[in-house]
């Protein structure tokens, strides 16, 4: 763009501030899980237990005897796989006896408990994986196309593409803080670890939900910035 007396001048765009915002968040709350789970993970449990063993004797007072239990590489790239019934442990939660590891490995059986009791949020989660999966690779290709070519129709169709990831994540977020509950419950219940050693697995569980919470809180101000932007262009039309 020029100005007056033939120099040329840009506008800032401020709504990269949002962007920057929300990945400022991201960081700081994924910062905060390692260093908590790297303080308990060098905190040997009194039990003896490694995280498989915990989420075994877990499985089992459940009735989950049918939930298998494998190793993936990676580091804290735990998960529960609805689909095949299978809990995959990573290479330093499987092995390792720490308070660290039990609380991840009892997070992970607690959502395998939510599959079996058919916990509404995770039912919910798990029937939006397809349309967020789209919503999440496609939308800002389509908002951006609307925008360079100012087709609004395009724009408002990336918005709502966003919004179904935006709905994942919210949906997200009662599924982890229940299957936490649910671990340190059982884990108390079952005697697995030392009623002390619990204060260290609610830190790691908390840090770990709040990984949950930031990216909420950034997708919203990602959301809010593909608004402005839409709006912007509409109003300069």
């Amino acid at each position: 763009m020029y100005g007056g007396y033939g120099y040329p001048y840009y506008s800032f765009d401020w709504t990269y501030l949002l962007a920057l915002l929300g990945l400022a968040i991201t960081m700081i709350a994924s910062a905060r899980v390692n260093g908590v789970y790297s303080k308990y993970q060098k905190v040997r449990s009194r039990s003896g237990l490694t995280g498989a063993q915990a989420a075994r004797l877990i499985l089992d007072s459940q009735g989950l005897q049918n939930v298998v239990i494998e190793k993936v590489s990676g580091h804290l790239t735990d998960h529960y796989d609805p689909r095949t019934k299978t809990l995959r442990l990573s290479e330093s939660t499987y092995g390792y006896a720490s308070v660290g590891a039990i609380c991840v490995a009892a997070h992970e059986s607690g959502h395998a408990v939510q599959d079996k009791v058919h916990y509404g949020p995770l039912v919910l989660r798990s029937t939006l994986v397809p349309a967020a999966n789209i919503g999440s690779s496609l939308s800002w290709w389509i908002f951006l196309a609307g925008l360079f070519f100012s087709i609004q129709p395009l724009m408002t169709a990336g918005i709502l593409l966003f919004s179904i990831a935006v709905l994942f994540q919210l949906v997200t977020l009662p599924v982890e803080f229940n299957a936490s509950h649910r671990a340190l419950t059982i884990l108390k219940d079952q005697q697995i670890i030392p009623e002390d050693e619990l204060k260290g697995g609610r830190e790691v569980l908390w840090a770990a939900a709040m990984t949950y919470v930031a990216a909420l809180l950034s997708s919203v101000l990602q959301l809010l910035r593909l608004l402005l932007l839409s709006n912007n262009r509409r109003d300069r039309r």
